[in-house]
């Protein structure tokens, strides 16, 4: 929409450079441009604004397939207005001097055109095509049909219209029919995911197995090797034994021959210290028997006095002093005193 302020009476409209403004006054054409900028009186003026920019047309409509269903039918179609002078001729571009509104809706018009153009070319196809196809290959074949039929159509070019490109985005049944559609290849889906399913847990299963069987290998082995460890710590308890047993052996036999030898050095002992002493005591016998009887007297007594407690002082009567004098042969008085 163009762009118009006013100033003492005058207006003056200033354009975008994808808007081409034809000006009319008085019937004459005075400006005819994309683009364009002037002054102007609102009362003598005719301003007709016809975008000349790529224009996007989205559209939805249903058609019929050749097995009686009901499909949606989803395309956009990019026109361009290449021949401003002709579309304004045709159509009804003008706008207000005041505001710049368009007085109709021209661009409604072209789009009912190109849909119904669209629509028309988009049945013919689709009538003689069943559902499975028109799924399978009918946006090719409808995008081919509509920019074919919309190229050979002659209001366009009077129109001053270019059709630019044509997309068909999608054709859809009803959504019981999709469904129904839908289900054999979710079957199979099904079928796959459960196949899958089935070969991961017999990979699983077998996985296990051999797991299984390796631990059991594994147990077999130890317990094997355990077997050889106890054989094994039975040879070495009974070696032991009898290691031990014959170093008992060698040491009672040492023990024993070591008690001999010291028995018999003992017996030699006691034999030697016996003759030395009967040889000591025969001849303390040959020298007592040589000795008179006084002087074993004198011995025994010495021996006694030996034998017997420390004594600091002894009083004897005269009696017993006479008796003892006289049995050692002493008859003196100043002694007896």
């Amino acid at each position: 929409m163009a762009d118009i302020t006013r100033r003492f009476g005058w207006r003056h409209l200033r354009s975008a450079p994808t808007a081409h403004i034809r000006h009319h006054k008085r019937g004459e054409l005075c400006h005819d441009g994309p683009g364009l900028s002037f002054w102007y009186r609102s009362l003598s003026a005719a301003l007709s604004e016809v975008p000349v920019n790529d224009r996007e047309l989205a559209m939805a409509f249903h058609a019929r397939t050749a097995d009686f269903q009901d499909v949606t039918v989803q395309a956009t179609v990019t026109y361009r207005i290449s021949d401003p002078a002709e579309a304004a001729a045709r159509l009804d571009f003008s706008v207000d001097p005041d505001t710049g509104v368009w007085r109709s809706a021209p661009l409604e018009q072209i789009a009912t055109l190109l849909t119904e153009t669209a629509q028309q070319h988009t049945l013919d196809v689709l009538a003689r095509t069943p559902l499975a196809t028109a799924l399978v290959d009918g946006v090719a074949s409808v995008r081919e049909r509509v920019a074919s039929g919309l190229a050979a159509e002659p209001r366009l070019p009077a129109t001053g219209i270019d059709v630019v490109a044509v997309r068909v985005v999608a054709i859809r049944p009803e959504a019981e029919v999709e469904r129904a559609l839908r289900t054999p290849a979710r079957e199979q889906i099904q079928q796959e995911a459960d196949r899958a399913t089935y070969e991961r847990r017999a990979v699983a299963v077998e996985r296990e197995r051999t797991i299984a069987e390796n631990e059991l290998a594994s147990q077999i082995e130890l317990a094997r090797r355990e077997e050889q460890l106890v054989d094994q710590r039975g040879i070495n308890a009974r070696r032991e034994a009898e290691e031990k047993s014959a170093a008992d052996g060698v040491r009672t036999e040492a023990e024993a021959d070591r008690k001999v030898r010291l028995a018999r050095a003992e017996a030699e002992a006691a034999r030697e210290i016996g003759s030395a002493r009967a040889e000591a005591q025969a001849a303390w016998l040959r020298a007592h028997a040589e000795v008179d009887a006084g002087t074993l007297h004198a011995l025994a007594a010495t021996r006694l006095a030996e034998n017997l407690p420390r004594i600091d002082s002894l009083t004897l009567s005269p009696d017993v002093l006479t008796g003892l004098l006289a049995r050692l042969g002493r008859t003196d008085p100043e002694a007896r005193a």
